[in-house]
Formats: C-alpha cells, sequence, structure tokens
C-alpha cells in the first residue's frame, strides 16, 4: 500500500512540473507575441504551483514575471517597474549558490530599467511637472545602481522641489553618510581658430584635439563639491520642520569637515537668526569677512542685522561697504533708501502732534523741512536702483511718491507714466 501512494506522490509532482512548464511556454509565448495580459494569466496559473518547482523554473518564472511587469511598466502601470525589478532580483537570489541560468539576463535587464528610470524621471520633471514621480523613479534607479550617487543626489532634489522635505531628509542623511561630494573632473582646451576655451567631453577626446593642433593649452578643472549644499539642505530642511537645534548639529559637523566654506557659515549664521541669537548670527557673519572679504552679500547681512537693532549708522556703513566692493549689488541701495525713509516716522509723529501756536508751526515748518531732507537723500540711492534694473517696481513707486511730497510734478508725472506701463 505504501508503495502505491509513494508511486501517486511521483505522478502527482510530475503532473505539477508539466503544468508550471506548460504555463511557463505559454507565458514566454505570448510575451514574444506583444500580449502581455495573456502572459500575466499565464503565469498566474503557474504561481500556486511554484512550491514544488526546481530552481531552474522558480527562476524562469521570476525571469518571466519581471518581463511583464517591466512591459506594464513601459505602457504606464502603476508600480509595475518596482515589481519588476523585485522579481529580477528574486531570479538572483533564487540562483544564488546554483547554476546561474537566467542570472545576467536578470542583470541585464535591471541595466535598462535603470535607464529607464532615469530617462522618465526627466519626462516627468521636464514636461508634467511631476516632481514627487520623478523622485521615486530616480531613487528606484539608485537602488538598481547604488555605486551612481548622483541618482540619489538628484532625486533628493526633486523632492524638495515637490516640497516632500520629509523624503528629501531623508534622501539627503543617506547622502551625507556616504560622504557625497559629486566632484569629477572637467577637461578643457582652447579652441585655436576662436580663441575660447572649450570644455571636451573627455580627456581622450581633449588629447586628440590637442595632438591634431585644432586646441591648444589643455587644462583640467575639479567641480564644485556638492557636500556643503547636502548639509546645508538638511539643516534648512530641520529648520523648516522647526527643528533648529538639529539643524545647528548638522552645520557644525559640516564645517568640521570644510572648515574654509563660507557658504556653510552663513547657513549656520542664518539658523542662530532662527533662534533670535544676533549677537552669535553677528559673531559669524563678521569671521565670514574675515574669510571672503570681498564678499558684498556678507556685508549686506552685516547690514541688516546691524539695522535690526537700530544701529542705522553701523549698517549704513556695511551697506555701503558692499556695493563699494560691486557698485551693482541693487539690494544695498534699497536697504541704503529704506533705511533713511525709516526715520520719517518719529518726524511724522510730532508733526501729527503739534498745535496751531506761533510755535507750533515754526517747529512744524522746521520738521517739514527735516522730513523733505530725508526723501532728497534717498532719492540717489533709488536713482542707481531703477539704472541697474529699469523695471524695478518697488523703487519706482517710492521714488514716484517721494517726488509727489516733494511737489516735483514733472517727475511724478514721467515716473507714473513708467509704472503705468509696467504694470499693464
Amino acid at each position: 500500500m505504501r508503495k502505491q501512494i509513494l508511486i501517486f506522490s511521483a505522478l502527482a509532482i510530475s503532473t505539477i512540473s508539466f503544468a508550471q512548464k506548460k504555463e511557463l511556454k505559454s507565458a514566454e509565448k505570448a510575451l514574444k507575441g506583444g500580449n502581455t495580459a495573456e502572459a500575466q494569466t499565464a503565469l498566474s496559473a503557474a504561481e500556486p504551483l511554484l512550491a514544488n518547482a526546481d530552481v531552474k523554473t522558480k527562476a524562469k518564472f521570476y525571469l518571466l514575471k519581471g518581463k511583464v511587469k517591466h512591459d506594464m511598466a513601459k505602457k504606464g502601470t502603476g508600480d509595475a517597474y518596482t515589481e519588476a525589478v523585485a522579481a529580477f532580483k528574486e531570479v538572483i537570489s533564487i540562483e544564488d549558490g546554483s547554476k546561474k541560468t537566467y542570472t545576467e539576463e536578470a542583470k541585464t535587464l535591471m541595466n535598462t530599467i535603470s535607464a529607464e528610470l532615469v530617462n522618465s524621471a526627466v519626462e516627468s520633471a521636464q514636461q508634467t511637472k511631476n516632481y514627487k514621480e520623478a523622485a521615486r523613479k530616480l531613487y528606484m534607479a539608485y537602488e538598481l545602481d547604488p555605486a551612481n550617487e548622483d541618482y540619489l543626489y538628484f532625486a533628493a532634489n526633486y523632492a524638495v522641489t515637490d516640497n516632500d522635505y520629509d523624503t528629501a531628509l531623508d534622501y539627503y542623511l543617506k547622502l551625507k553618510e556616504l560622504k557625497h561630494t559629486g566632484v569629477i573632473t572637467e577637461y578643457y582646451a582652447v579652441n585655436v581658430e576662436t580663441g575660447e576655451e572649450e570644455k571636451l567631453p573627455n580627456k581622450q577626446q581633449r588629447d586628440l584635439f590637442v595632438k591634431a593642433k585644432t586646441h591648444s593649452n589643455p587644462t583640467e578643472k575639479q567641480t564644485e563639491s556638492r557636500f556643503p549644499e547636502i548639509v546645508k539642505n538638511i539643516a534648512l530642511i530641520y529648520a523648516q520642520q522647526g527643528k533648529i537645534e538639529e539643524a545647528v548639529a548638522a552645520v557644525k559637523d559640516a564645517r568640521e569637515a570644510n572648515p574654509s566654506d563660507v557658504n556653510l557659515l552663513l547657513t549656520e549664521a542664518n539658523l542662530y537668526i532662527k533662534l533670535d541669537n544676533k549677537e552669535k548670527f553677528e559673531e559669524l557673519m563678521k569671521e565670514a569677512v574675515q574669510k571672503d572679504p570681498d564678499n558684498p552679500v556678507l556685508y549686506f547681512n552685516l547690514g541688516v542685522i546691524s539695522a535690526e537693532q537700530n544701529n542705522y549708522d553701523q549698517a549704513k556703513g556695511y551697506y555701503e561697504k558692499s556695493i563699494e566692493i560691486d557698485p551693482n549689488y541693487k539690494d544695498s541701495y534699497l536697504n541704503l533708501a529704506s533705511l533713511i525713509l525709516t526715520q520719517e516716522g518719529p518726524i511724522v509723529d510730532e508733526m501729527n502732534s503739534l498745535g496751531t501756536s506761533r510755535a507750533d508751526n515754526v517747529r512744524y515748518d522746521e520738521l517739514k523741512k527735516k522730513r523733505e531732507g530725508l526723501y532728497t537723500s534717498a532719492v540717489p540711492y533709488l536713482e542707481k536702483i531703477l539704472d541697474i534694473d529699469a523695471n524695478d517696481v518697488d523703487a519706482l513707486k517710492t521714488l514716484m511718491n517721494i517726488h509727489g511730497t516733494l511737489g516735483n510734478t514733472a517727475k511724478f508725472r514721467e515716473l507714473k507714466e513708467k509704472l503705468a506701463a509696467l504694470e499693464q
């Protein structure tokens, strides 16, 4: 009796194996014919029989499943890329330690998917502005090819663009842990015919052009490290989430690794503003000035904090230093004008508090003259802004109102016409 049971079992397993292979052949044939739905149906019929399948059959099942999902992904079906990758990884896992019949094909298809994901991510971002999808696809491409950290970097950037700060933070923290810099060597040479320096695709092509004498003066340059930007973004996201202490700690870590990086120093300084620690902000800004004394932005920021602390003379000095370094630094001219005009408040308050006595009338005239003097002293800064940017609406409005108050009717009308033309 026992012998009969064993025979029946063997027959059952043989029947199951035959059924599996039949379904897999049907799936394979349907795939070749472009009938994805039929292939999916055949695989669904074969899947319950997998438990008793041999290694080769299991591997083939998952290879075909990956191909079906890959085909569905290319036709735009939901998370089919994720399912395709999972199936191909299963092929590799099944054949680990045994004969690798389908492993190489699975790896090749995963590389194909990686390239498709990157192209699709760019399309999602540029054509449909679907930054969430772009970030998701690039992260999948990174998971397929962890050596290509660029995918993770751009996935993080797209997540930021999508305002998905939790995802972006996760990716940036991974990049920080990897110490990702993204630094590459770029190859340059001067075009003999034009005299212009050109960036060339690679060292081989540059050297070939130099040898052919179409180019000369070959040079190599390192791109800027992304690491400070990554840590800065970690800090900014923490700050945006209200986690200022974590943000400060993140920047301090980065500054230890990059002590000469002024951008990181500025990031830390801005965090202290959020902590309402203006003394620490000013201390760091002065340190930044020592490191980069020819940076107009640093003096501008020092001017801002000085003005906030009601230290107008010091603020004026910083703004003037900023435009001494960069005569076209528009924001400094704007803040100089603003610095002058903010002094109008107490004058107007006193004018409004005066009575109608002779002494009050005399004082009123004195204050009116002082107020007009403020307006007149602000005019050159506003005019300079318009020299730099003739379409600056804020400067136009302020200057128009000043001339109206001063009684310069012709100038008032001229500016009013310009403003109306811009606002059409």
